[in-house]
């Protein structure tokens, strides 16, 4: 059974169609209470203009996509994916609480945008959240699986660099639009950042050549007779 929403979301869940639909510029609290099936008067009680709803609606859609990452990286992580699909999970659940919840909106690049205005420190909040997530996951996997990362660098560190990716992959594509080359690009970056972060361990070849080379400097048991009887 469903769980029942309670007033708050159910303005937010219609403000968000009205907000996909028109715009922001273009949106009214009117039109927000007549979706959401209220007067005007009685959206008041819990939103006093346009930009506050907006700033809620927004909030609320960082804190769902701070769960969903979280999730995935644990799902991804019990799957015993490698760290850096556990990383691209993670952030693709985060991408696609936000795509799924603007995507087919004629005015997409707008509310993209207008965010940033109405709601910049929102953003500069959540995106430290997001990074101390993606911190807290490979911190996690690599104790987990006993993996290391390159000397000196720390998880924090390669965080930032992970969210630092995700912007700059937007600046390509500014909407996240088209999808699938978004992402395609996204993860290339994320494989190439995780890869050449971890410490890479010695492999059995190595570790068999190591020895080999041991061997040869060993002297012979024919040399070794050689040796005893000179010195004899």
């Amino acid at each position: 059974m469903q769980a029942r929403l309670s007033p708050q979301d159910r303005i937010l869940d219609a403000a968000m169609r009205v907000f996909r639909r028109h715009g922001f510029r273009r949106s009214s609290l009117e039109q927000a209470a007549e979706e959401a099936g209220l007067t005007r008067q009685a959206l008041y009680h819990h939103f006093s203009s346009k930009e506050a709803l907006f700033r809620r609606a927004i909030e609320r859609l960082y804190e769902q996509a701070l769960a969903a990452e979280a999730a995935a990286a644990r799902a991804a992580q019990q799957a015993d994916l490698d760290l850096a699909d556990v990383v691209i999970a993670q952030i693709g659940a985060r991408l696609g609480v936000f795509l799924g919840e603007l995507e087919g909106s004629p005015h997409l690049e707008e509310l993209v945008s207008e965010h940033l205005v109405q709601a910049r420190d929102l953003s500069q909040t959540y995106s430290a959240r997001f990074a101390d997530e993606v911190a807290a996951t490979i911190a996690r996997v690599c104790r987990a699986r006993k993996l290391k990362l390159v000397g000196g660098v720390t998880v924090e560190e390669v965080a930032r660099c992970v969210e630092m990716a995700i912007h700059g992959s937007k600046s390509g594509y500014p909407s996240m639009q088209p999808r699938d080359a978004f992402q395609k690009q996204l993860a290339m970056m994320l494989r190439m950042l995780i890869g050449g972060a971890l410490a890479s361990p010695a492999t059995p070849r190595a570790k068999k050549n190591h020895r080999k080379t041991e061997v040869d400097h060993a002297p012979s048991k024919s040399g070794l007779k050689a040796n005893l009887q000179a010195r004899d």
